[in-house]
Parts: structure tokens; C-alpha cells; sequence
């Protein structure tokens, strides 16, 4: 796969199959455009093309608002698109003079002029140029004048609920993990450094890594217990993740901390690691002694290593 991270570094090419878009998520729904894209392109033998941003739209747009939390990160979209097979993917740095960009001289300046496609493939709801003038219906009027085929992938359904990326957000933030992973169809986490904490897991027997993800703008799950998969210095390991305050020890500072089954975790610090959220177990709860707390994470553990099967 090619991969151009600005418009000046892309070599034009004679013919294609593109698509566009931001890709939040790369969901199930967006994963169905680009297989359809990189389908198309093998049986025309030509090249398929995916052109996306960086950053998302609404970090440059939405300056004055909440900032858009993240589904994942421009390498995980990368990696992703490799699986893929996508040939050739143009990220364009995304910025305010970008935004102003018409339509009309997107289509021609950099999907004609630089991919020459014979064939385009966009989602339903896909919007893009000045004052998102570029719908799915102005992309057919358009380029049907050039002879350039257009297809608009229908909405993703599944049971009735169309796949979104706010959706999924809705899910992760609302503690459904396993059914965002699914309508995401991939294992929701992120990559994050660890930092010092207290110590106080390992004198309970579960030692853990507090961690805060690499990224500042990372979507967080909903507090609580969550299985988890972790890849560290390239290893795979599982183990059990809580979100929230620790309020059995009166804290108030949101923490998030991983004990992994089969790894000391104090080896960790200042390390980077990735964590993926298989499954969440409870929620935060604040017991009545020290004691206590450690029963239910023995039992927290047990259950833990039983769904592990599942993944293994």
C-alpha cells in the first residue's frame, strides 16, 4: 500500500476506483465501502484509492465546542486499510483554508486530476467541500457528466440499527463494549503510556499499571471492570482494567489502572502499551474494607479468566 500524507506528495496515476471520507471509526459500515472498493478496482485492473483526513474535521471546525473524542487514531486506520489491500491512501492534512475548498474543485483539482477514476464509491451520508456542499447526489449529478461511474453504499444495518460512528460512541461511552466491538469489527482500545501510582495493588496481591491513553482526545469506556487484552513490548496478554475513582479509598481522581495475569506490572512504568476492552465485568463499586475489595477481585479474576476462553 501507498500511502500519501499531503497532496503534494501524491504521483498521479491513469485510472481507479476511489472513494473519500473521514472514516471515523473505520466501523463495519465503512469496512463495506472500502471492500467494495478494493473489489471493483482488481476486476477493472486498476488501482483503488481511498483519500481520507487528518485531523478529523471537527477538531479544526468546532474550535469553540466539546472536542470530538476518538475511535481510533490515523495508524490504526492505516493498519486496518492494509488488511484491506487498498493500493494507494491519501491523507490530506485537514485545516481551515482546506475547509473552504469548494465541492466542485475537490472533485476536479484532486480526485480527477490526480486518480483519474472511472469508477466512485461513496457512503450515503458522505458530505465534504465548502459548507459541506459535496452530497452523495451532487457526486453522481457531477461526475456522470464525465462518464465516471458513481455508487452510494446504503446505510449498514444490523437488526434494524444502522451502524454509526456516533452510535458506537454512545455504546463505548454507555459501557456496551462487546457490542460496539462488534459494530465496529474490531477490539475497541488505544494506545497509552504508564505512569506511577500508588502501590496500592500490588500490597492487595493485584498489582496494576495506571495508565492515561497517548492520544489527548481518546474515547474513554464507561467507569468500571473490564476484561482486557494488552499487547506490551509485542507480547499479548489479558488482564482486568477499572476506570473510575477507587471510592473504597476515598479518591477522587479518575484513574485507570490494568493488572495483567502474567506479567508483573511494575516492570511497566514509562513504557507505552495498547489495551483493547473485550468485555465489561461491573460496575465501580465502593466496599466496606480493604478485605472485601480483594474477594471481589478474586472473584473479578475467576470470571475474567473464564471468558478469556472465548478469545483465546
Amino acid at each position: 500500500m501507498v500511502i500519501y500524507r499531503s497532496l503534494s506528495d501524491a504521483v498521479p496515476i491513469s485510472g481507479s476506483v476511489v472513494t473519500m471520507g473521514t472514516f471515523d471509526g473505520l466501523h463495519r459500515g465503512h469496512q463495506e465501502i472500502v471492500k467494495q472498493v478494493v473489489v471493483n478496482a482488481k476486476s477493472k485492473n486498476v488501482q483503488s484509492v481511498l483519500i481520507t483526513y487528518d485531523p478529523h474535521p471537527r477538531h479544526v471546525l468546532n474550535t469553540d465546542r466539546d472536542t470530538l473524542s476518538l475511535l481510533m487514531n490515523l495508524d490504526a486506520k492505516i493498519s486496518i486499510l492494509k488488511e484491506y489491500q487498498v493500493d494507494t491512501v491519501l491523507i490530506i492534512p485537514f485545516t481551515q483554508d482546506f475547509s473552504q475548498l469548494p465541492a466542485k474543485d475537490f472533485l476536479e483539482d484532486v480526485v480527477i486530476n490526480y486518480f483519474h477514476p472511472i469508477h466512485v464509491i461513496v457512503g450515503y451520508d458522505h458530505h465534504f467541500g465548502y459548507e459541506r456542499g459535496g452530497s452523495p447526489e451532487f457526486i453522481q449529478s457531477y461526475l456522470s457528466e464525465k462518464e465516471i461511474q458513481v455508487d452510494v453504499v446504503a446505510p449498514f444495518a444490523d437488526e434494524g440499527v444502522v451502524i454509526s460512528s456516533s452510535h458506537i460512541r454512545e455504546l463505548i461511552q454507555s459501557g456496551y463494549i462487546r457490542r460496539a466491538n462488534f459494530e465496529l469489527g474490531w477490539v475497541y482500545g488505544f494506545r497509552a503510556k504508564v505512569i506511577r501510582g500508588s502501590g496500592r495493588g500490588r500490597k492487595m496481591t493485584f498489582p496494576t499499571a495506571n495508565f492515561v491513553p497517548v492520544e489527548k482526545d481518546q474515547l474513554l469506556p464507561e467507569n468500571g471492570v473490564y476484561l482486557t487484552r494488552g499487547r506490551v513490548n509485542g507480547n499479548q496478554l489479558y488482564g482486568m482494567c477499572n476506570l473510575g475513582f477507587r471510592p473504597t479509598f476515598g479518591e477522587s481522581n479518575f484513574v485507570m489502572e490494568v493488572h495483567f495475569f502474567d506479567l508483573d506490572s511494575a516492570d511497566l512504568y514509562s513504557k507505552e502499551i495498547t489495551i483493547e476492552f473485550l468485555e465489561r465485568i461491573r460496575d465501580e463499586k465502593k466496599f466496606t474494607s480493604e478485605k472485601e475489595l480483594i474477594e471481589q477481585l478474586t472473584r473479578d479474576k475467576k470470571h475474567s479468566l473464564d471468558l478469556m476462553k472465548k478469545y483465546n
